[in-house]
């Protein structure tokens, strides 16, 4: 083959598109980055930046760590390796959940997090007419959700505190939580071992969620089940909460750490 020429762009470029693209390449080829040098390498003012970053995130292009830089997310992972570590844990937990779902007759769910939100990287839906459907790729702020509520409890408070920093959220005031409430509902999950969420995510829907750890007892993930309101019994609530152990106890097995 000849030397390769310069590309021709394409008559109409979308400039953001573009920018998204660009900015992905850069996590892939040099790994963490942060706001400011990707509103210097793109030319972009910084809010720009943060814009393309988190619809990167998003789209698990990028994860942003504890201390606001960006990395390859597992889209990304999953062009370089054959299998990220997310795409694995979901292989490894599925036969899990299908059987978790056998035995609790309720939808379930895996969940990781990114910095302040939750993505559903698997789901496995009950049988039932009047079901929770599949939330699988949906992603939700970690406050307002079960699994998330598990994992923040796993931070160490101070951890907690920067995650949801004010001046993180000087762009999306909106989306910041109540902290007193926030570092009382971890402070609960973190002594019951599990997190109850009766309608925060969603009216008329409860869910119960437990870690599934890794090696080093660091919570990864977080396994949960689904149920609308009307048939919850609390009374159940110890028995759900032994059977989701199991479960997570199972997948923490078969991934073989």
């Amino acid at each position: 083959m000849g030397s390769a020429e310069p590309k021709t762009p394409p008559t109409y470029v979308v400039t953001s598109a573009d920018h998204a693209l660009r900015a992905a390449v850069m996590l892939q080829l040099e790994g963490g980055l942060t706001v400011s040098q990707v509103a210097e390498r793109l030319g972009v003012a910084r809010s720009t930046a943060h814009r393309l970053l988190q619809t990167l995130v998003y789209r698990d292009f990028a994860v942003q760590d504890d201390q606001r830089v960006y990395h390859p997310g597992p889209v990304l992972e999953l062009a370089t390796h054959s299998q990220s570590r997310t795409s694995q844990l979901r292989a490894a937990a599925l036969p899990h959940l299908q059987r978790l779902v056998d035995v609790v007759g309720e939808s379930a769910n895996l969940t990781i997090r990114t910095g302040d939100t939750t993505r559903f990287i698997a789901s496995v839906e009950c049988r039932h007419a009047l079901r929770v459907g599949s939330r699988e790729g949906m992603v939700f702020p970690a406050h307002r959700t079960t699994a998330g509520l598990v994992l923040l409890a796993d931070l160490d408070p101070v951890q907690v505190d920067e995650l949801y920093a004010v001046e993180r959220h000087d762009e999306r005031p909106d989306e910041r939580p109540d902290m007193p409430n926030l570092r009382a509902q971890l402070t609960r999950v973190r002594r019951a071992g599990f997190a109850l969420n009766n309608g925060l995510s969603e009216r008329g829907v409860v869910a119960i969620g437990v870690p599934v750890r890794d090696a080093d007892g660091t919570a990864l993930a977080g396994l949960s089940i689904s149920m609308p309101t009307v048939r919850y019994d609390r009374h159940q609530l110890p028995a759900l909460v032994a059977t989701l152990h199991r479960a997570a106890g199972a997948i923490e097995a078969g991934r073989g750490d």
